[in-house]
């Protein structure tokens, strides 16, 4: 980067997944970063980060809640990009708009009014979902390509239920047609199913699903998803921050692959583990409603 400014940057929900890893990188290649989390003082969310390389001299940890208007004012003013991560991803709901799409457009459009009032964030990269790329109606077949071009739609979403894909698409289309008023750029990740290491103690809803399988389950879904490593993904959130030239949207997308696939990796990953071999007969209507049946059937939730 040019300025020693443009080496300040925030981090929200810096204890998540894919946040985790961001920091990591940031703070290997000399950022000062602010990250804020719900509680500090919580050792089991923060610990990890603080024991990062350079974070003893260069990672400072501020309180902020996406539903509180303005909690990010203290942590954006003085830096010169934010990476809005924060977000909840969660697959299994019971009410939706009170835990999904609240907190991800209600909270998407307080940080980037809290960018705003600062004097100083010129560059937002916003961490959205191949979620919100996908659902627009179009047919999908080998040849069709899929690109950031595609949106998802609301009304789709909204009749087949699919929350957490409605609850990014309004996030992401809040915080453009905001920031579209303001001197600070956007640029959009969207990330296909995320897995890798996890740097957190807590498990996350996208590795749960591999962990499932290694557990013990009978069944692997009959689905297909984009697949990609968390470093990968969090890479790019900087090289975004860094390149003079990004904009739009990126989709981040390394493999497309079935569940079977998936379970013959795993299979010889781990021969002497029974992994299943076979998917539910039942009809599977959405991503999220066939993970919902699936980790009924399994006997629990797993909610991250």
């Amino acid at each position: 980067m040019s300025s020693n400014i443009e080496k300040v940057v925030c981090v929200t929900g810096a204890s998540g997944f894919i946040a985790s890893w961001i920091v990591k990188f940031l703070l290997q290649r000399g950022y000062t970063v602010r990250a804020t989390v719900r509680n500090p003082a919580n050792h089991e969310k923060v610990d990890h980060l603080l024991k990062l390389d350079g974070a003893k001299e260069r990672l400072h940890l501020y309180k902020a809640d996406l539903l509180e208007e303005g909690s990010f004012d203290d942590a954006f003013e003085g830096c010169y990009g934010v990476f809005h991560t924060a977000s909840r991803v969660q697959l299994i709901v019971n009410d939706p708009q009170k835990e999904l799409i609240d907190p991800a457009v209600k909270g998407t459009l307080n940080v980037v009014k809290s960018c705003a009032k600062s004097t100083s964030v010129k560059r937002i990269v916003l961490t959205s979902s191949f979620a919100a790329v996908l659902y627009n109606g179009r047919p999908r077949a080998p040849e069709v390509v899929i690109d950031e071009t595609w949106f998802s739609d609301p009304n789709i979403l909204s009749e087949n239920e699919i929350w957490y894909a409605l609850s990014k698409t309004l996030a992401e289309d809040g915080a453009r047609k905001f920031l579209d008023e303001q001197d600070i750029k956007l640029i959009v990740i969207n990330p296909a199913m995320t897995i890798g290491p996890l740097l957190q103690q807590e498990m996350n809803e996208s590795s749960s699903w591999i962990l499932n399988l290694i557990n013990g389950s009978q069944t692997f879904p009959n689905l297909s998803f984009g697949w990609v490593n968390v470093k990968d993904v969090a890479n790019a959130h900087v090289q975004a921050y860094e390149s003079d030239s990004a904009s739009g949207r990126y989709c981040l997308v390394e493999k497309v692959a079935h569940f079977s696939q998936i379970v013959k990796i795993l299979g010889e990953m781990y021969p002497t583990l029974k992994i299943a071999d076979k998917f539910p007969k039942k009809r599977q209507r959405a991503w999220e409603l066939s993970l919902f049946h699936w980790k009924r059937a399994l006997g629990r939730q797993l909610n991250v």
